[in-house]
């Protein structure tokens, strides 16, 4: 599932798991560094301390790409209990590089510095 933007455009990767766990065991799979570098190793994050977090509910990572164009992402691991005493845990994956923000086209007239070519 993607989130949308005002456009109607794909935004974030959107990922739900029912987890037969307690909430705390998957907190700690997630943000205990040594549980978490079994399945999310150090060496895909950018620095492999959070960029942020809410203990218990929700913690941030960047990301990097280890392939050219080695594009920068956030992942959000979001950890919600459930009656039963179960947990969902929802993953929100979106690409956060700048060079991806798209400019506004410029005017065709924008009196800028023009080059010709000798042929």
């Amino acid at each position: 599932m993607n989130e949308l933007d005002a456009k109607g455009q794909a935004t974030d990767l959107v990922l739900e798991y029912e987890l037969d766990a307690s909430p705390q065991k998957v907190w700690r799979a997630i943000s205990v560094p040594e549980f978490r570098e079994k399945w999310l190793p150090k060496g895909d994050l950018v620095d492999a301390e959070p960029i942020s977090s809410a203990p218990g509910e929700e913690v941030s990572y960047r990301m990097k790409d280890n392939e050219p164009p080695f594009l920068e992402s956030r992942v959000t691991f979001q950890v919600r209990p459930n009656a039963d005493g179960t947990t969902t845990l929802r993953i929100v994956h979106g690409l956060a590089d700048e060079r991806l923000v798209q400019q506004p086209p410029t005017a065709a007239n924008n009196n800028g510095l023009c080059l010709m070519r000798a042929a």
